[in-house]
């Protein structure tokens, strides 16, 4: 085997930098861009950096290996024939037939599973990725990469318990290609000045506290859910997916205390009636100080989902103080919802779920600029001018055999920065559903206190 540098000038032959000047897919103008794809095209090459990743990471640690779409999946296929570690596939978006499934291939759940990638910018992508790996019941501990590009990406990774292996750094290749006569003292001042102007910023990433936020959200809705949370020390939200108005209101009486709002789906509730159904419902909602959201899932033109808020049987206009909208219907379609704090579906928990990328980036930009929206319910981390909703938390982190995913309280504050946990068939279903509250409750804040 070559030492490192001559492995390095090896690879260079096939132009896997560039310098010049270069659009990122953020927008960012850039002095350089890699592109290590063509290695994949060179056996020797490729089982030759196979080899080398290997070597920089303590290989029994790991029961699977898994590189993120599409550039890092070659050379994981390489580094599990030479390790014989077996190799796991992570799809982009999950495919809409078949098994429907995210992750492909043999694993069993607990297992540690090493990530590979090519390159490491932002950590964006990997903080995108891990999750999705981790809701398979999989453990990421390490992450082995090409090369860093020294944007802040590693060090945001590792402030968040990951351990990133490197074989090259943009400083390092710098340094060799410079030696080599290939790159001159200009061209490396002009990339030097690039990366201090362009790492990630750490301030925008960190946890914010509730306090914090209440200072910053201005929707009255959002204040007051934040004074609650504040007030019980509670971050949790039962969700009440019960059948009749008797059974709800036993419900809300007993975990009233212990949450911050109550969940609900009015439109399955088989005795409905306002009066008898909502007005109590507020005088409990009032005694034990908690919000009502009413999950609808609005989905329609602004027009339709004005006569869904406001009129008909449930008139939920009247009494919810926050409700749920799919972003489907864009901007406008959000417009009517005035007397409620609007909670934007930007992921769903369920496996096989149609939110990809693309509209959870969209939806996004839609959540953050509409002054209705107080938050969204997302798998992954929102812009802090967003409260997140994170739903399918379960003290024991297992799914249920129908396509929910389930998550542990102290990963989703730890790793998504969740501000509020919503909790259903772990409390409804459970044989004592007021102490259960209080487990959920004790455990969420925990979890929000750890992870500030």
């Amino acid at each position: 085997m070559t030492n490192k540098r001559e492995f390095f000038l090896e690879c260079y032959k096939h132009q896997i930098v560039k310098f010049g000047r270069f659009t990122l897919k953020s927008g960012i103008e850039s002095p350089f861009y890699v592109d290590l794809r063509p290695l994949a095209s060179d056996p020797k090459i490729l089982k030759d950096l196979a080899a080398r990743m290997l070597d920089i990471v303590p290989l029994d640690e790991f029961d699977l290996i898994c590189g993120v779409p599409y550039a890092a999946l070659p050379m994981a296929t390489a580094m599990s024939l030479e390790s014989y570690l077996p190799l796991i596939i992570k799809r982009k978006e999950a495919k809409a037939y078949g098994t429907k499934q995210l992750i492909e291939g043999l694993y069993q759940r607990g297992q540690n599973c090493l990530l590979v990638e090519d390159v490491i910018t932002s950590g964006k992508s990997l903080l995108e990725t891990i999750p999705e790996i981790e809701e398979a019941g999989l453990k990421v501990s390490d992450i082995v990469v090409v090369l860093d590009r020294e944007q802040g990406g590693k060090e945001l990774l590792e402030q968040k318990g990951y351990r990133v292996h490197t074989l090259f750094t943009i400083t390092e290749i710098c340094q060799i290609l410079k030696e080599e006569g290939k790159l001159d003292e200009q061209e490396i001042l002009r990339i030097q000045d690039f990366l201090k102007g362009n790492t990630v910023n750490f301030e925008t990433l960190k946890r914010v506290s509730y306090e914090t936020k209440l200072e910053t959200l201005t929707h009255s809705k959002a204040q007051r859910l934040l004074e609650i949370a504040l007030e019980k020390k509670s971050n949790l939200i039962a969700s009440a997916d019960l059948l009749t108005t008797a059974e709800l209101h036993n419900f809300a009486d007993k975990v009233g205390p212990h949450i911050v709002a109550l969940k609900t789906h009015m439109d399955v509730i088989t005795d409905f009636d306002y009066e008898n159904t909502i007005l109590p419902l507020i005088d409990l909602a009032a005694k034990h100080n908690f919000l009502l959201m009413e999950d609808r899932k609005f989905a329609d033109i602004g027009s339709t989902q004005e006569l869904q808020y406001a009129y008909g049987v449930h008139k939920i206009s009247n009494w919810a103080d926050l409700i749920t909208a799919q972003l489907i219907g864009g901007y406008p379609s959000l417009d009517y919802f005035h007397n409620s704090g609007v909670i934007a579906i930007i992921g769903m928990s369920s496996s096989g779920t149609l939110t990809d990328s693309h509209y959870r980036e969209e939806a996004t930009k839609i959540a953050a600029s509409h002054p209705n929206v107080i938050g969204g319910v997302a798998q992954a981390q929102l812009p802090q001018e967003l409260l997140l909703f994170t739903p399918g938390v379960s003290l024991q982190s297992k799914g249920d055999g129908k396509g929910q995913q389930y998550n542990t309280p102290s990963h989703v504050f730890n790793h998504l920065h969740t501000d509020f946990i919503i909790v259903g068939r772990g409390i409804y279903k459970a044989d004592n559903p007021e102490k259960a509250a209080l487990e959920y409750k004790i455990e969420g804040w925990k979890g929000y206190e750890e992870s500030l």
